[in-house]
């Protein structure tokens, strides 16, 4: 797919073209994970407890995971964009030789500490058998997840997201399938919900990776590209978006222990809100999967007002996107609050939550979207500030200032305000890095005529 292909039918058409095989992705990758928790959840509290300290190893792997692969839809959409095609197909396979044995290499680590781990975050010695039964076969589901993931961020990267859209629905229905039959039919208790990941996983391995080899998005000789810049210009995206990744569950974390103090209740529609958040916002996480690609090919080609367009396209959506999705929620507020709970103290506290914060999830939507542009520009230690303004600059910092003016329901009027100001300064720093950009090809492009002027004539 070329620069002409992603502006013929128009910017706005091809943009929603490569969404929405993401979001259904999403969607059904949100979707086996709360049936996975279901399942498990029957087998008793010590399962749950051990998947419980399982959840930031998890974090982990899935922050280094999605970190690569950012960088690699980064890298190789740009290499395209500027024509390169051999380099793209080498850079792809550097990808997945490189990303597989690292996280090979961090789930041997994580197995080799797994006992002072988990003790060091609180786990019972009681549970440590049974974590240390579950941990082979989740630490395999974790690598056989990451390599999926770097096939479906080569194909993204080539403007192909209807595959890895589709085949993230198929592993999906599979592991919802085999989870009831390796949990309870087979009697592998919490093991078998990771072995039903592996086989998941496996099978979309399986159907993924020829696909590459096939249309050949994949070669493997890399000494033709001299690996070790190439695996520098990777990493030097990879960390700062891997830290991005990361830097959420900390500010959960920290929130949490904020609403703690408002009581038990608090902390319960907390988290209730929190999960609503995350459906509401997958149409941003399917854009945020589906803009750097088109971002990193317009880039490659030089085209920067092209980038203008279809970024200016995306934020006018989300905005007016969710909007809808936050009048909707306000319209229904009382009702689903009373549909989630049944405690009448939470049901309360969860509709002021739904009163408040999903107004601002726009403006949350701009800012995340602006860290995945960022990444797709080349521009990573942008992007990374954009995450850190966002989390200890506006979001915790009015949080604790509306619990301390007023109050629980403070909270949630300083999470809408933290948001909108978040949004609103990754919204300029993205503006600054595309002057800064501007000038860079200028100064290139100057460059380039005092060659030519200046060279010899024949």
């Amino acid at each position: 797919m070329t620069t002409e292909d992603l502006t013929r039918n128009g910017l706005g058409r091809t943009l929603f073209s490569m969404t929405w095989p993401m979001l259904f992705g999403v969607v059904s990758l949100l979707g086996f994970q709360l049936v996975d928790s279901a399942f498990i959840g029957q087998l008793g509290v010590e399962p749950l407890a051990a998947l419980g300290f399982t959840l930031p190893m998890q974090q982990l792997i899935i922050g280094f995971q999605v970190g690569l692969g950012i960088a690699t839809t980064a890298v190789i959409s740009r290499t395209l964009g500027s024509g390169d095609t051999e380099r793209a197909r080498r850079l792809g396979g550097l990808v997945v030789i490189s990303g597989s044995l690292a996280v090979a290499l961090l789930c041997a680590l994580l197995w080799l500490v797994r006992g002072p781990v988990v003790t060091s975050i609180g786990a019972e010695t009681e549970l440590l058998p049974l974590i240390s039964a579950f941990w082979v076969p989740w630490l395999l589901s974790a690598w056989c997840g990451a390599v999926l993931y770097f096939g479906y961020s080569v194909m993204r990267a080539h403007g192909d997201t209807r595959s890895p859209g589709l085949w993230m629905v198929v592993t999906s229905l599979i592991n919802l399938v085999l989870d009831p039959l390796y949990i309870f039919v087979f009697g592998w208790g919490l093991p078998g919900a990771a072995w039903a990941t592996v086989t998941a996983f496996s099978v979309g391995i399986l159907a993924i990776y020829p696909a590459l080899l096939r249309r050949q998005l994949l070669h493997f000789d890399l000494l033709r590209i001299n690996p070790l810049p190439a695996l520098r210009q990777i990493a030097g995206i990879t960390g700062p978006a891997m830290v991005s990744q990361l830097m959420p569950p900390v500010s959960a974390m920290l929130a949490t222990a904020l609403l703690a103090g408002f009581g038990s209740s608090a902390v319960a529609a907390w988290g209730l809100g929190t999960r609503l958040e995350f459906f509401s916002i997958v149409v941003v996480l399917a854009l945020t999967m589906s803009l750097p690609p088109m971002v990193g090919r317009f880039l490659g080609a030089g085209e920067l007002h092209h980038v203008r367009t279809v970024v200016r396209i995306a934020v006018s959506f989300v905005l007016v996107w969710q909007l809808a999705v936050a009048l909707l929620w306000l319209a229904l507020s009382g009702v689903l609050s009373r549909l989630l709970t049944q405690d009448e103290s939470v049901a309360a506290t969860l509709e002021d939550y739904l009163l408040r914060v999903p107004l601002s999830y726009g403006a949350l939507g701009v800012c995340m979207i602006m860290v995945s542009v960022c990444n797709a520009l080349g521009l990573p230690l942008r992007a990374l500030a954009i995450s850190l303004v966002r989390l200890f600059l506006c979001y915790l910092p009015m949080l604790w200032l509306g619990a301390w003016l007023f109050g629980l329901n403070g909270v949630f009027t300083g999470a809408l305000l933290g948001n909108i100001a978040a949004g609103t300064a990754a919204w300029l720093l993205y503006r600054q890095g595309m002057r800064l950009l501007s000038r860079q090809q200028e100064g290139l492009g100057t460059e380039s005529r005092l060659r030519h002027d200046n060279a010899p004539s024949h």
